[in-house]
């Protein structure tokens, strides 16, 4: 199953996260199939979420589903417009 869900980067207390695509089963740093956003949780609110819209509803067309996290950061963003 393909999961939209968060790969982590960042360092020891000032993380920033990747919104990407990719095999269930692989690790979380593992390899992507495609990176459609970023969020950072430490920048100012206006600042912490962006993604391609576009490319989110194509893969929730095509059967990906997002992980409990990712659904409120989308849900976040889309009530913020």
């Amino acid at each position: 199953m393909v999961r939209i869900r968060l790969k982590k980067f960042g360092t020891k207390k000032r993380p920033y996260y990747r919104i990407v695509v990719q095999d269930a089963r692989k690790p979380r740093d593992g390899t992507t199939i495609e990176e459609i956003g970023l969020y950072h949780p430490i920048e100012a609110e206006e600042k912490q979420i962006s993604f391609d819209a576009e490319r989110v509803r194509y893969w929730l067309s095509v059967g990906a589903q997002p992980s409990d996290t990712v659904r409120k950061i989308l849900n976040k963003k889309n009530a913020a417009q």
